[in-house]
């Protein structure tokens, strides 16, 4: 399974392709739309939120409501392009004067705008703000919600929970052990998607003392797939262990500087015999660690315990009061874009990063079961789980 996305920040829409969903599987619009609700919310959005309400157009792929095998296709309207379509404009303007006007000569520092500007050869910063904004990941959260049906049929699940905004976080060993549907559904409930009510308002209290100052703030986020068998990815080749292409996955999303699996960054701290995960055996449970620092992962391959990922997410560059940069015409000293943005975009991530595991979760299932027909699918993986528990 792949998906390919397009489309502007301030664009008509956004679109995408999935290439290779199985057939046979019903999907639920409001499920996907729901999921697109999810990464709207968030305490410290920006009031773009205030004008996109996101649904899915699908266009095809799916025939009275069930999956055909063939490519998905999907849209996601920009409500904002009518405010826009004048400045990104399909079709040549020519010299307007409004698109002159509005050209950005001042690239903000912790975003791609300059770098893209000298990659493409621009000479407007807005060509490379339109694409590189976080606006994308609601395509890969419509993606991902496919991917997250695709998996509960198998009974995988993933859920996320915010454990850390500034400088205020939970004590992620009072909760490592315990990562479970309960602790989501409360997380759920909270616009920070923190489980700990006293810890989620000392977070908004700092987001809220940060909008006062005109700046932003980063936090983390923690990841967490339930129900995966053992033998996902592989030691073979570099490419296909699978905690390099969560890492992967989960560090394409806009403004995570780093990803960790498993107690991995107390690891480098730890000995050996305090830090791996030992084995052990019931004719109840089968093989079972009473740990899991590994995260789930070993060697590269899923070992049957739960995958849990860290991701950690930068401070939003672009701040209410701006930062110093310098004219790319002018060559002298500016204050840096002062365009809408969210002053914390934490508690978003974390539904873009469940979307980012299902996705790599879901194709490395086919991978192993098969790609074509749901049930083909549903068959081989409970064979294998058969062989698992007899073994």
């Amino acid at each position: 399974m792949r998906f390919l996305s397009s489309g502007e920040s301030h664009g008509k829409a956004l679109s995408a392709i999935i290439d290779g969903y199985p057939s046979g599987l019903e999907i639920s619009f409001e499920f996907l739309n729901e999921e697109l609700s999810r990464r709207q919310k968030g305490f410290g959005r920006g009031k773009r939120m205030d004008i996109e309400k996101d649904r899915i157009e699908i266009l095809s792929g799916i025939r009275f409501g069930i999956t055909l095998g063939t490519p998905i296709s999907f849209l996601i309207y920009n409500r904002d392009w009518e405010n826009w379509k004048g400045k990104l404009s399909l079709e040549s303007l020519g010299q307007n004067s409004i698109v002159e006007e509005s050209k950005i000569l001042n690239p903000r520092p912790g975003h791609a705008d300059l770098p893209g500007y000298l990659k493409y050869k621009f000479d407007d910063i807005r060509n490379v703000i339109e694409r590189s904004s976080a606006r994308e990941t609601a395509a890969r959260v419509a993606a991902g919600g496919f991917a997250k049906i695709f998996l509960k049929s198998l009974g995988i699940n993933i859920y996320s929970i915010v454990n850390r905004i500034g400088k205020t976080g939970i004590n992620t060993e009072d909760i490592y052990n315990s990562l479970d549907e309960d602790l989501f559904l409360l997380a759920e409930k909270s616009d920070v998607r923190c489980p700990d009510i006293n810890i989620a308002d000392r977070m908004k209290a700092e987001i809220s003392d940060v909008l006062k100052a005109g700046n932003t703030l980063g936090g983390s986020f923690i990841l967490y797939a339930k129900g995966l068998p053992p033998g996902l990815g592989s030691y073979i080749q570099w490419d296909r262990r699978l905690d390099a292409k969560i890492s992967h996955a989960v560090m394409s999303i806009p403004a995570i500087k780093a990803v960790e699996v498993g107690q991995g960054i107390n690891s480098s701290a730890s000995t050996g015999a305090d830090f791996h995960d030992e084995i052990f055996y019931s004719k109840m449970k089968g093989f079972y660690r009473k740990t899991n620092n590994a995260g789930g992962i070993e060697g590269g391959i899923t070992n049957g315990e739960d995958i849990i990922i860290t991701a950690y997410m930068k401070p939003i560059p672009t701040t209410a009061s701006g930062l110093k940069t310098i004219n790319i015409k002018t060559k002298k000293t500016e204050i840096s874009l002062r365009e809408r943005s969210d002053v914390c975009a934490v508690p978003a991530a974390s539904v873009v990063g469940e979307a980012m595991l299902a996705l790599v979760l879901a194709d490395e299932i086919q991978k192993k079961f098969g790609e074509d027909n749901i049930c083909q699918i549903q068959e081989n993986f409970n064979n294998y789980k058969t062989y698992i528990s007899n073994i």
